[in-house]
């Protein structure tokens, strides 16, 4: 075995293998796969190889689609056979909200260029002659999903591994990671040491394990997933794969008979006070008593199973996530990957995983927006193993379960609190949860106040209440007071702290002490990153403030630019401030009582007493409103909120929630990161060009603006005629007949009583006026591209 690589891969499954045959492809042929046992001995042997492509997001289906490509080639490549049956995949809708979702999905694929199509039961009997059709609405077809066999996949992509140059080295058990310096300098195997500086972890459900020899959390839990094998008998070899996802029950064809499994209700995790170290190629005992809830609901959808003569019952351990998707990209500690976590869909994945993760590590940014698959969304309460198996078992128990927009996972909550939680308790918010933090979506005692008229069609209106627009009035006519203390906040200090950050930012953020700067930090392309405010504190001292769920992922990206030397520190101090938002008319005559004067002009921070607290004051808005956020030590977070809420009485002042916010953001046409703007968007296309500085000097991605600065695409704003149909992301956006974009948010304005959707278009299609529509759960509804911001378009809210 060499004792020097370019790259080592633990694991020898197909998430390993695949990794290592995608960095030989991209000319890495110094590379060591180490399997502790035999290739295909974890997870993957055992897999039943179901592969569908259509996913919730374009990134992951991007990734399927990749996978099915590389899939129908592999076996032609290498000689081998790789057991890929493109026969397509049937999902059922046996209630109409289930063909509400089959819809909806239908709109998604337009835009992802998949060619699903909408049938009836009957011709899904057809497709899928075993069935019965009792109860069975309809269905979605697919034609270009199918199914794999794992074993012969993942050989075959060690095959081609081999032949890049990448040696396979099995019953090789990798035993310590050297980390020297907070870098990886190479791994310890027991066949001796390797030399790298590059270490992926593609350990399967071993992969949390590998991660502590690096002290690097990767929260992945194993459950015990069981599926039967039915003897062949004469059913035809191209049955399309089929689920249904009210009976929790999924089917697939083998050699004449049936292959069956599901998600049940009650899961099993397994291994959680470690796996055996001889757990190599095994599987674990059957477990009848737990798989009869699945099998009597096969009964229901597959009659004939009840005479068939079952071969055997598979149960074999799988890792799932917190929140069931991949976990990838690089981690804390420079030089150590994670290719894990694989969930219910490792196969139908695993081939465009291997090329996205490779592709990311030799040209240093993701071909795709990996933002959901990224091994950096996941905070340090993650740490909790208790924690991550209560989210892990509420994903695994409810998989097939239709999951309505503004949805909230209830395992593990509360967990993190804000000290003025107990109010908005008391004054009865509905609360959300993000990155573990509780969060007031709206208050329900404000419905009152609203407008049941409003609510949306569809499923918009599910997750829905009336106060959320008498919050949105209130910020626009009165005030409104927010609890945003989740909000993720970074310090950027030390000596080099300017010269540091102006080369992240594209816009100029070493301006003088009290100067903030909204900006983004760019890759190579010139995507955007990262979106937030800079604040000057002092001369070597900047305060970043970015969304609640981004904060690990934009600290990763500032921290992997860092200097060695010592000269900047970065540092989370999320949990040591707590921040109020006051925002609307009557802000300024609810505070200055409490502050004296606060004549300091918009975008700018100062240092203030609000009553008897300390605060530091930032004139910024993200509802379009003059206002402030209010940042104090923690502990006087309560304190805070009381004084103004008292302070605010006699003049409208009401609790408002996050919804509301998103309300007044979309009539301001501010953008969300992650869904407007990604690491796929260049400022010209996001319409931020206002925020870019090109004569500032170099920055990050300031060359592949310069030559993308007459962009093909643009965002702009929509609205729709029926001002009750609303989109929630995803939708197809259609002009002159044809397909041309897809909807990233939107939402309803309640004060310039519209729906708004916010969409990229190319640019020939982006002018104002331009008429388009938009397909909500399968009917098209007209719309036209219109001027933004649709609110107080000179901004003067914000600066009176």
């Amino acid at each position: 075995m060499r004792d020097r690589a370019q790259a080592v891969v633990i694991g020898g499954g197909v998430g390993g293998c695949s990794v290592v045959y995608w960095l030989t492809k991209l000319g890495w042929n110094d590379v060591v796969l180490a399997e502790r046992a035999d290739l295909t001995s974890g997870s993957t042997f055992h897999s039943a190889g179901l592969v569908g492509q259509l996913r919730g997001s374009l990134s992951l289906t991007k990734m399927m689609m990749s996978s099915v490509d590389l899939y129908r080639m592999l076996g032609d490549e290498v000689g081998l056979e790789t057991g890929w049956h493109e026969v397509g995949s049937l999902r059922l809708a046996s209630s109409n909200e289930r063909m509400e979702e089959l819809a909806r999905q239908a709109g998604w694929a337009k835009t992802f260029g998949l060619p699903l199509e909408l049938i009836s039961a009957q011709e899904a009997l057809e497709l899928f002659p075993p069935m019965s059709i009792d109860g069975v609405v309809g269905a979605a077809y697919l034609p270009t999903d199918g199914y794999i066999d794992p074993s012969q996949l993942t050989l075959a992509l060690a095959e081609g591994a081999r032949r890049g140059g990448a040696e396979i080295a099995t019953n090789t058990r990798v035993t310590a990671i050297d980390v020297r310096r907070g870098r990886v300098r190479g791994v310890e195997t027991d066949k001796g040491r390797i030399g790298t500086e590059l270490v992926v972890n593609a350990g399967g459900m071993f992969a949390a394990e590998i991660g502590e020899l690096a002290d690097v959390t990767v929260p992945v839990i194993p459950f015990a997933h069981e599926y039967l094998v039915t003897r062949p008998a004469g059913l035809p070899l191209d049955l399309p794969t089929m689920r249904d996802p009210s009976l929790l029950v999924y089917f697939r064809g083998e050699s004449g008979g049936l292959v069956m499994g599901g998600y049940e209700r009650h899961p099993a995790p397994w291994g959680l006070d470690g796996i055996p170290a001889d757990f190599n190629g095994r599987l674990l005992e059957e477990d009848w008593d737990r798989f009869q809830e699945l099998m009597e609901n096969a009964l229901v959808r597959v009659p004939m199973l009840g005479d068939a003569e079952i071969v055997r019952l598979v149960n074999g351990p799988e890792a799932f996530t917190p929140d069931g998707e991949f976990i990838l990209g690089p981690t804390d500690v420079g030089g150590l990957w994670t290719a894990a976590g694989f969930c219910a869909h490792g196969l139908a994945g695993a081939g465009g995983m291997g090329k996205l993760v490779a592709e990311w590590i030799v040209e240093g940014v993701p071909s795709l927006d990996v933002w959901e698959m990224d091994s950096r969304r996941f905070g340090r309460h993650y740490r909790s193993r208790d924690y991550t198996l209560a989210r892990t078992v509420e994903i695994y128990s409810t998989y097939y379960d239709v999951k309505y927009p503004g949805h909230e996972r209830d395992a593990g909550r509360p967990l993190r609190l804000s000290p003025v939680y107990p109010r908005l308790a008391e004054l009865g918010a509905a609360f959300g949860e993000k990155s573990g933090w509780e969060r007031a979506n709206w208050f329900e005692p404000n419905a009152d106040a609203g407008d049941e008229s409003l609510r949306p069609r569809g499923w918009a209106g599910r997750l829905w209440s009336p106060g959320i627009g008498a919050e949105h009035r209130a910020t626009r006519e009165a005030a409104a007071v927010f609890d945003e203390t989740s909000f993720a906040k970074i310090d950027v200090s030390g000596e080099a702290a300017a010269d540091f950050l102006e080369p992240l930012c594209d816009n100029h953020v070493a301006r003088d002490v009290g100067a903030i700067t909204y900006t983004s930090m760019l890759n190579e392309r010139g995507g955007i990153e990262c979106d937030f405010t800079v604040t000057r504190l002092a001369e070597d001292r900047f305060r970043i403030v970015t969304g609640t769920a981004f904060g690990q992922h934009d600290l990763a990206w500032i921290r992997s630019h860092a200097p060695e030397d010592g000269s900047v520190r970065v540092e989370d101090v999320t949990s040591q401030l707590a921040c109020i938002g006051l925002w609307g008319p009557a802000s300024r005559e609810i505070l200055e009582p409490l502050t004296g004067s606060l004549d300091f002009p918009y975008m700018r921070a100062r240092e203030v007493a609000v009553g008897f607290v300390p605060c530091l004051a930032l004139r910024v808005t993200y509802v379009g409103e003059l206002g402030w956020e209010l940042y104090c030590p923690s502990e006087f977070g309560l304190r805070l909120w009381d004084s103004i809420w008292d302070a605010g009485r006699d003049y409208g002042l009401v609790a408002g929630g996050y919804r509301a916010i998103d309300s007044c953001r979309l009539e301001k046409g501010y953008r969300v990161w992650g869904a407007d703007i990604t690491p796929d968007d260049t400022p010209w296309e996001a319409g931020l060009d206002f925020a870019v500085k090109l004569d500032k000097g170099d920055f990050i991605g300031r060359g592949a603006l310069i030559e993308r600065r007459e962009p093909e695409r643009k965002l702009v704003c929509i609205v729709l005629e029926d001002p009750r149909s609303v989109a929630l992301g995803s939708e197809p956006v259609r002009a002159d007949g044809e397909v041309v974009g897809r909807v990233t948010s939107g939402g309803y304005g309640y004060t310039v009583e519209r729906s708004i959707a916010y969409a990229y278009v190319p640019t020939d299609r982006a002018e104002v006026g331009q008429p388009v529509e938009i397909a909500i759960f399968g009917e098209w509804i007209e719309g036209e591209v219109v001027r933004e911001p649709l609110y107080d378009a000179e901004s003067a809210r914000v600066r009176s």
